[in-house]
């Protein structure tokens, strides 16, 4: 039996779709961060995303990360990964956003402690309150908060659709890997022109 046995079904898009833009904070493209990714490729696509989300009138959310002092409120977390504390306690500046994705007036941004964006946050019932059917997922990193936002998203009853070219992580390796997984399991990983092209449907 093939190891891809039972890994073929499919999600198809829905109607109503909003785009969920993960913590392309400035932590994960400046070299002084320990965080810093070897490219900047999926923060310029991420940015095309955006552009044709707001043309094409679909909602926006983006998320950040930000800490108390010390990091009271990030738990066994930054326990695990003590650069959080050190890049985002009290917000600081490697946890703005990036000037290519900077959020418009109109657009929510929520502040979150962990990977998934749906954690914690009011991020489900605001997409239910909206309708909102699909998610379109863009960001960092693909093996942590893209991949555990994409899997709460399907728990939620959302289909998660992933840009592959707008999700990076520090390494192929781990991107991927979770990408490959992802598709087998949680969500659909679409290239950015079948993405853009989502956006843009009539609805």
């Amino acid at each position: 039996m093939s190891p891809d046995a039972g890994f073929d079904g499919r999600l198809e898009p829905g109607s109503r779709p909003a785009l969920l833009v993960v913590d392309l904070m400035r932590a994960y493209f400046d070299p002084a961060s320990p965080l810093c990714l070897p490219s900047k490729d999926c923060l310029d696509s991420a940015a095309r995303l955006l552009g044709a989300a707001r043309l094409h009138g679909v909602p926006i959310i983006h998320t950040r990360v930000a800490y108390g002092p010390g990091g009271v409120d990030g738990g066994m977390f930054v326990r695990k990964v003590p650069a959080l504390t050190q890049l985002f306690d009290g917000g600081g500046v490697m946890g703005e956003l990036m000037p290519e994705v900077a959020p418009a007036a109109d657009e929510l941004v929520l502040v979150k402690q962990y990977a998934s964006a749906f954690f914690g946050t009011t991020l489900a019932s605001t997409l239910h309150a909206q309708g909102i059917d699909t998610l379109v997922l863009a960001g960092v990193s693909t093996s942590g908060c893209i991949r555990a936002s994409a899997v709460d998203a399907i728990q939620y009853g959302f289909v998660p659709l992933v840009v592959r070219d707008a999700v990076g992580d520090r390494g192929p390796g781990p991107h991927e890997a979770n990408l490959f997984d992802l598709q087998a399991k949680y969500a659909e990983v679409i290239a950015e022109p079948v993405a853009l092209g989502y956006l843009a449907e009539d609805r």
